[in-house]
């Protein structure tokens, strides 16, 4: 399962650990446990900084195939929080060594201010965190919250594999991942990046930042700041930083929607990459600059101060001013905002094809939207599922033609055009059919399924900026040819924009030319 070649790469990595770390595992018969220790022990078998011992076995731990992270702090055993309930092959394997590492004294990658934050939490917060090994978004949650438990003795961190805890992922009618309970209820389901964690739990917990608020440290005046890490964002911060700016980022994650992404073939000059390698990319090339990175972090609101600078307010808590603002928050999936949508997500409703798609193998299920999203995610469902339906809204598909000639190759892949979606109906908790309207008859119909996926498109994050900024009718930040918005000192740019045609290379440009912007306006000051 795990081979010498990871192996060599943990025995690496472990001369980063200061101290030593051990495995503890739980009690008890599984068919699986015999995988488990070899898997342990071929790991602890790397460095005498891991350190496992099959027999010496923990009661309190869930299962017989669970197994807990315990740290060495002036040589006392002391509990992390975090446990795994299954083996961490797949995605989960960076989970993994992350954890081992961040146990054994490396530097966490969370920023200094949700650390803090974290830290002041002071309620018992039980997480448990069912992922599939094969989704690309879990691995993100499951890092956070292990991070969390790091920090502070009152929270825990429990990754779960669904494919081999079936009845828990029956029992709580989970059907998409990662699934995120807190102290045994429903607290987060699908992609969540780090910042929406912490603004869910100050929803729950809305005094927790009643405190920080009077001691956090605060950034000098920057030149310009920029909110946001897509291609557009990361575009502007190194051209600002390049004209010796003093250049702020803020962010919840690098990448934004690009690190969702498959397979990208249409960067210029990059024949073929993924969102994951191009992402890694980005953070690679930040780093070359003088640029302070608050990433997983969100800005809550930006004030004007009596200077006519602008302040920007974090979630953790912190303000700093700023004498210019690049707006490049990118969007996010849009909704049907049909009836049985929001009920259902993470019982048969998903965003993400890959993530989710696993849990619906052999079952017939539903795409809406037949763009290029909705036509990649229709392919490769086709591969997991019985039989895929695509609705289309429009009278053609929107994507691109390459993509509908391979879809149309696939047998169990039907196409349905001129299709209104009115309604996703459940039974028992779990998404049992779609209904929806033919537009060119006005026929009413229902189809059978397990599962829909929605692929219609992005809506545009302007959330906390409304009525800070003129924004059109889809919610669109209104810019001119350079990228400057109706209010002084303030730009924008990428897929938030009005700017046509969401695509990669035109948003890295936009984000170019709106630092270019920036920079001219600062000099004329």
């Amino acid at each position: 399962m795990i081979d010498q070649g990871l192996l060599d790469a943990i025995k690496s990595y472990s001369e980063n650990m200061t101290r030593p770390i051990t495995f503890v595992l739980g009690s008890g018969e599984h068919s699986k446990r015999a995988e488990l220790i070899d898997f342990l022990t071929k790991i602890a078998g790397t460095t005498d900084k891991i350190n496992f011992d099959a027999t010496a076995n923990d009661d309190s731990l869930p299962s017989p195939i669970s197994f807990k992270v315990v740290g060495h702090i002036d040589g006392v055993l002391t509990d992390t929080g975090i446990v795994f309930s299954g083996i961490p092959g797949g995605h989960e394997f960076t989970s993994l060594i992350l954890a081992i590492l961040q146990a054994g004294g490396h530097t966490l990658k969370l920023d200094e201010g949700i650390q803090k934050l974290i830290k002041r939490f002071n309620k018992p917060l039980q997480f448990q965190t069912y992922v599939s090994l094969s989704c690309h978004s879990c691995p993100e949650v499951v890092q956070a919250l292990n991070q969390f438990a790091l920090l502070n003795d009152d929270i825990s961190n429990e990754m779960i594999d669904g494919a081999l805890f079936q009845e828990q992922v029956e029992a709580n009618n989970i059907q998409g991942v990662p699934a995120v309970f807190l102290n045994g209820k429903p607290f987060a389901n699908g992609l969540i990046d780090t910042a929406k964690l912490i603004g869910k739990l100050q929803e729950q917990f809305p005094d927790l930042l009643s405190e920080v608020e009077d001691d956090a440290e605060q950034l000098e005046q920057q030149d310009v700041t920029i909110i946001g890490a897509g291609p557009a964002g990361v575009a502007a911060a190194i051209y600002t930083a390049r004209k010796g700016l003093k250049v702020t980022m803020v962010a919840d994650r690098i990448g934004g929607q690009v690190k969702d992404t498959q397979d990208i073939e249409n960067l210029i000059s990059v024949p073929l990459t993924n969102g994951t390698d191009l992402s890694n990319n980005f953070v690679k090339h930040l780093h070359e600059y003088n640029i302070t990175l608050k990433e997983h972090v969100s800005v809550k609101e930006i004030s004007e101060t009596e200077d006519e600078n602008y302040r920007i307010h974090l979630n953790t808590g912190e303000m700093f001013e700023t004498r210019s603002i690049i707006l490049a928050t990118g969007a996010q999936w849009r909704k049907l905002g049909v009836p049985g949508e929001d009920e259902n997500i993470g019982k048969g409703v998903a965003f993400c094809a890959h993530c989710d798609g696993p849990f619906f193998k052999g079952k017939d299920v539903s795409v809406v939207g037949g763009g290029n999203s909705g036509i990649e995610a229709a392919i490769d469902l086709s591969g997991i599922v019985k039989h895929v339906t695509v609705f289309e809204f429009a009278d053609d598909l929107k994507a691109d033609q390459v993509l509908i000639n391979k879809a149309k190759e696939k047998a169990n892949i039907d196409i349905i055009t001129s299709a209104a979606t009115k309604e996703i109906k459940a039974t028992d908790g779990k998404v049992s059919s779609i209904v929806y309207e033919d537009r060119n008859s006005g026929d009413t119909k229902e189809l059978d399924l397990a599962a829909v996926f929605v692929q219609i498109g992005l809506v545009p994050n302007t959330g906390f900026i409304k009525g800070f900024v003129d924004l059109n009718r889809f919610g669109e930040i209104e810019i001119d040819e350079r990228c400057r918005t109706d209010r002084k000192g303030i730009f924008a740019c990428g897929d938030v924009t009005t700017v046509p045609f969401k695509q990669i290379n035109i948003a890295m440009g936009e984000g170019s030319k709106a630092a270019l912007s920036a920079f001219e306006y600062l000099v004329m000051q």
